[in-house]
C-alpha cells in the first residue's frame, strides 16, 4: 500500500494520458496493462448514485480481475451505501464493500464513469492517496484527474472502454461480465436511440449477446418494472412541469422533493428516470429535473436535443457530463438554482 501522505506519485500530480477530446493512445493502454498486471490488489470505484454504466463498468472489471487472481475491492462513495433497486440484478455484487472498508491508500485504484474527482464522493480522499490512479471514462468534460487517464469521449459508454481494457489484458468475458457490460452500453445509449450509438456500439452489443446476454430480461428489469409509488410520484412531478419557450430554445423543467418520495417510501434512485419522461415535451430544446436527495441537496439532471451543449452549462455550475446529457449539484433553493441555469442557457 502507498503511504497516507501525498507524494510525487500521488493521484493528483503527474496527470497524463488520454486527455480530453481524443482516443486513448496505445502507450497509455500498455501502461494500464502493466500497472494492473503487476498489482496484487486493485481498488475499484465508480461515481456516487451509480447508474448502469458506472456500476456495470466497475463490476465487469472487478469480476474479470478477480477471476485472474487479483484481490479486488469495489465501492462507491455514497454516505448511504446501497445499490439502486433497478440494478440489483447485476452479477458480481459480492465484490462490493462499504466505503468505510475501502483501502485507505490503494496501491492501484481504478475509477469508472466519474467525470471529476468530486463525483467519487467520500472516496475522493482515497483516490488522492492512491499510488497510481487509472481513470476510465468517456465524458468529454473529464479533465483527467488520474496518474493515467483512459478517457475517450467517442466511446458510447464507459463499459465500451472496459471491454477494450479486458481484451488488452487477455481476460475472457463470460456471461456475467457480458451482462454488466451490456447494461452500461444499453443505458448510456438510451437503448441505442442516442447519437452515441455508433456502428461500434452495435458491434459491441453483438459480441455481448453472443456471450450469452439475455437482452429481454435486461430490458424488463431496467424499463418495464416500477413500484406503484413511483407512478404516483411521477404524476405529482409531471403536474409541476413548466415550459419556458423563450429560454435556451425552449426549456421544460420540474422538481422532486424529499417529501414527494417520503409519501410513498421511494429511495432517491427511483426517481432518476423522470428526466427521460420530461425530455419528451414538444417545444423544449432542454429538459431539466431537480431531485432533492436525502441530505437536502438538489441533484440536477439536464438533457438536450442537440442544439444546446448542456455539458458546458453544467460544468459552469460545478458539474459536467455530455453535450446532450449532463448534471450538477446545487444547495440553493429551486428558484435560485433555476435562475442560474436560465442565465447560462
Amino acid at each position: 500500500m502507498a503511504s497516507g501522505e501525498m507524494g510525487s506519485g500521488g493521484a493528483t500530480t503527474g496527470v497524463r494520458g488520454g486527455g480530453r477530446g481524443g482516443a486513448v493512445p496505445d502507450a497509455d493502454w500498455d501502461r494500464a496493462v502493466e500497472l494492473i498486471s503487476s498489482a496484487g490488489e486493485v481498488a475499484l470505484a465508480c461515481h456516487v448514485s451509480p447508474d448502469g454504466d458506472a456500476l456495470g463498468s466497475m463490476l465487469a472489471a472487478g469480476a474479470a480481475l478477480r477471476a485472474a487472481g487479483k484481490r479486488v475491492a469495489a465501492s462507491f462513495g455514497d454516505r448511504r451505501f446501497a445499490v439502486p433497486r433497478l440494478l440489483g440484478f447485476l452479477p458480481g455484487q459480492d465484490l462490493l464493500v462499504e466505503p468505510s472498508g475501502y483501502p485507505e491508500a490503494p496501491e492501484l485504484m481504478i475509477t469508472f464513469d466519474a467525470s471529476t474527482l468530486d463525483r467519487l464522493g467520500t472516496l475522493a480522499g482515497n483516490a488522492g492517496r492512491a499510488r497510481e490512479l487509472i481513470v476510465v471514462d468517456h465524458h468529454p468534460s473529464n479533465p483527467g484527474f488520474g496518474t493515467l487517464n483512459l478517457i475517450d469521449p467517442a466511446a458510447a459508454s464507459t463499459t465500451a472502454l472496459v471491454e477494450r481494457l479486458l481484451h488488452r489484458l487477455g481476460l475472457p468475458i463470460d456471461e456475467a461480465i457480458a451482462t454488466c457490460l451490456y447494461v452500461g452500453l444499453v443505458t448510456d445509449t438510451g437503448s441505442f436511440r442516442h447519437s452515441s450509438t455508433t456502428p461500434a456500439a452495435h458491434e459491441m452489443a453483438a459480441r455481448l449477446v453472443a456471450a450469452g446476454v439475455d437482452t429481454e430480461e435486461i430490458a424488463r428489469r431496467l424499463w418495464d418494472s416500477s413500484p406503484v409509488g413511483y407512478l404516483r410520484v411521477l404524476g405529482t412531478v409531471l403536474g409541476r412541469v413548466r415550459l419556458e419557450p423563450e429560454v435556451g430554445g425552449g426549456l421544460a423543467w420540474t422538481f422532486v422533493t424529499r417529501a414527494d418520495r417520503a409519501s410513498y417510501g421511494l429511495p432517491y434512485e427511483e426517481v432518476e428516470g423522470i428526466i427521460d419522461v420530461v425530455r419528451r415535451a414538444e417545444g423544449a430544446e432542454v429538459a431539466v429535473v431537480l431531485k432533492e436527495d436525502d441530505d437536502g441537496a438538489w441533484q440536477v439532471s439536464t438533457r438536450s436535443r442537440g442544439g444546446v451543449d448542456v455539458a458546458r452549462v453544467c460544468s459552469a455550475l460545478g458539474g459536467g457530463g455530455h453535450a446532450r446529457a449532463a448534471g450538477f449539484t446545487s444547495r440553493l433553493p429551486v428558484e435560485e438554482t433555476m435562475a442560474g441555469l436560465r442565465a447560462l442557457l
